[in-house]
């Protein structure tokens, strides 16, 4: 099981990443998504089917890996509405 120390290790290097690409917008992993473990990059892919493939074949425990969306912009607050 991971440790909150790995996850916070983790969404530190993402938020970093995400920040970066708002600074430039040529940033090498603008438009990917990117999967890492440990506080690395490990896999760089072009949508979240292929980024789960992939990091399940490097870390089979989920808790240990994080992904993200470089570029989507995570202080907006989205609203997804359904009717029953």
């Amino acid at each position: 099981m991971a440790t909150s120390r790995t996850t916070d290790i983790n969404r530190d290097l993402a938020d970093k990443l995400v920040n970066e690409a708002r600074n430039d917008p040529k940033f090498i992993y603008a438009g990917k998504f990117v999967g890492i473990v440990n506080g690395r990059v490990v896999v760089v892919a072009d949508d979240w089917d292929e980024l789960a493939r992939r990091l399940r074949a490097i870390e089979p425990d989920p808790a240990k890996t994080f992904g993200v969306e470089i570029g989507r912009d995570y202080d907006v607050v989205e609203k997804i509405w359904t009717h029953f």
